[in-house]
């Protein structure tokens, strides 16, 4: 298992501390939210990504890629009919391919619920071929920076669209280019389906490049009720290969406890 965690949990801290700290407790990987170096990914210059990929290189640390993609942002969206909004928001995402790809990363998962509401007149069928239009324009860049985008299903409670991981496979296989657009799985969110999480992974492992481990309650693996020792099987099982990151939403245990705990508990979960 190959375990990484997302950087913005650590709020105030340097992205050196950060890695430091990561690489001390056995993460291999970070996963990066833009908005936590600028506002606007275009603002991030050459020279400052090749410094922050050098900093976590020097840790041993890698930089898997991006999520929280489109957070933050203004006058993006994933599924808006309004041809201007849709070919600047195909113009921010190939600005974010390069970003990932100059950091050394090789995903960037599309979760950012307010950015692919249903906007009012919008079905979902219309949305979804919004979204595919959108995706497909991406993927020479994709292919050219060696980037897969996975796409990440959200509960009911977070979006109304792409709320289950079969919609978001059916969504994936209109697109057609399993190399660059592909599925994200994240344990809060699966929690929400009728499915079991290991089910839900045996069944589309086929098309799960990541994944993220949490809890319903917002905090880490083993802040919560959720049994990560299935979840763990079910990875083994699949021949999992990707990264497992660690997403929190609440803090409050404070970025020490909720690193270093949760991959704890993951890989005594792994070898239970």
């Amino acid at each position: 298992m190959k375990y990484a965690v997302c950087n913005e949990m650590f709020v105030s801290w340097s992205f050196e501390r950060i890695c430091d700290f990561i690489a001390e407790h056995g993460y291999q990987g970070v996963e990066i939210a833009p908005f936590t170096f600028a506002e606007d990914a275009g603002q991030i210059t050459k020279e400052r990504r090749k410094r922050l990929r050098q900093v976590a290189e020097n840790a041993g640390i890698e930089i898997i890629g991006l999520h929280w993609l489109l957070a933050r942002t203004e006058g993006y969206h994933l599924t808006s009919p309004d041809p201007e909004v849709h070919q600047k928001t195909a113009g921010y995402f190939k600005v974010l391919i390069e970003l990932c790809a100059d950091f050394g990363g090789k995903y960037m998962v599309l979760g950012s619920p307010k950015q692919r509401n249903l906007l009012p007149g919008v079905t979902k069928d219309h949305a979804a071929g919004i979204a595919c239009d959108l995706l497909q324009q991406l993927v020479p860049a994709l292919k050219e920076h060696g980037v897969t985008i996975t796409v990440e299903p959200l509960a009911p409670s977070e979006t109304d669209f792409l709320t289950t991981a079969g919609e978001t496979v059916e969504l994936l296989e209109k697109i057609g280019a399993p190399g660059q657009v592909a599925l994200h799985l994240d344990c809060k969110a699966m929690t929400s389906e009728r499915e079991s999480i290991p089910d839900l992974i045996k069944k589309h492992q086929k098309w799960m490049r990541t994944f993220h481990a949490n809890d319903p309650n917002l905090q880490g693996p083993g802040f919560g009720d959720l049994d990560f020792r299935p979840i763990m099987a079910a990875l083994r099982e699949t021949d999992y290969q990707g990264w497992i990151s660690v997403e929190t939403f609440d803090y409050s245990p404070g970025p020490e406890r909720l690193a270093v705990e949760s991959i704890n508990h993951m890989k005594n979960c792994s070898h239970a």
